[in-house]
């Protein structure tokens, strides 16, 4: 995937690894939509964009209102006539015990972190089928390879984006669309800070281990390798992505290792 003079719209673009990604993306893609709840940090982001000699359009709407994901969705295509690489960015993570979560919190991380990629992957894809060509990006999580404490929700929205995005990516590669799903592991964002309790209120703490982690740029600049070599999957961070491989082949040694340090 040329990403070279490109039409490309981000989401969750107003921070961590969404603006890292934009940020790379100025002076590269002709047209750069980014999109976020935060409306205020999208239009102080656009100028900065913008000396990159690339079209910059902030379009902020809330991932967890279908309505809203509609009306954007509607609006790029009637505005550029759809985009040529889709990346499905936006999320909210969660902090709490499933028994004491609320099932609107657990619906709500539902809609923000899958239904809307859904959304969106649906109403951009008419325009590259119709060009022959394009390209979606799914941001799941180290937590959508497999279930981890505090997490409940969370993993279950990732491991729905897996499952959904490997089908659709295997649909429609015969037909010139491509598509790559994103498995970061502990990166250096704000996402524990506004990860949701049970309750639904802003969790407000930064976890040691995300503290600690791979910056939001390294991470971004491997994610846009990733879609530029046509990759169907990418894990990124550092030691935390053998977790992955302990699930699949040392199950029993995932299980210690989870409950050690789960909760912290």
């Amino acid at each position: 995937m040329k990403l070279e003079n490109r039409r490309i719209w981000i989401t969750g673009a107003a921070s961590g690894i969404g603006e890292a990604m934009a940020r790379q993306l100025s002076g590269v893609a002709s047209l750069l939509i980014i999109s976020d709840l935060n409306a205020e940090r999208l239009l102080a982001l656009k100028p900065e964009l913008e000396k990159g000699i690339t079209t910059v359009d902030a379009l902020p709407f809330d991932l967890s209102n279908r309505t809203e994901v509609e009306k954007a969705a509607d609006k790029v295509l009637a505005t550029y006539g759809g985009v040529d690489l889709l990346i499905n960015n936006g999320g909210i993570s969660q902090r709490g015990l499933f028994y004491e979560t609320t099932e609107e919190v657990d619906r709500r991380i539902m809609e923000i972190n899958f239904f809307s990629y859904v959304v969106l992957t649906k109403k951009m894809l008419p325009p590259m089928l119709a060009q022959g060509f394009g390209h979606i990006a799914a941001t799941s999580s180290m937590t959508g390879k497999f279930g981890f404490p505090l997490r409940s929700s969370y993993a279950a929205s990732k491991h729905a984006v897996q499952g959904y995005f490997e089908t659709v990516g295997l649909e429609l590669y015969d037909r010139g669309i491509r598509v790559t799903v994103a498995s970061p592991g502990r990166i250096r964002t704000n996402i524990s800070v506004n990860a949701l309790s049970g309750e639904g209120t802003r969790y407000g703490q930064m976890d040691p281990g995300q503290a600690g982690g791979m910056p939001a740029e390294k991470c971004a600049a491997r994610y846009l390798r990733a879609i530029r070599r046509d990759q169907w999957e990418v894990y990124i961070g550092y030691n935390e992505i053998l977790m992955i491989w302990f699930k699949r082949y040392l199950p029993w040694l995932f299980r210690k290792l989870a409950l050690r340090v789960g909760k912290v």
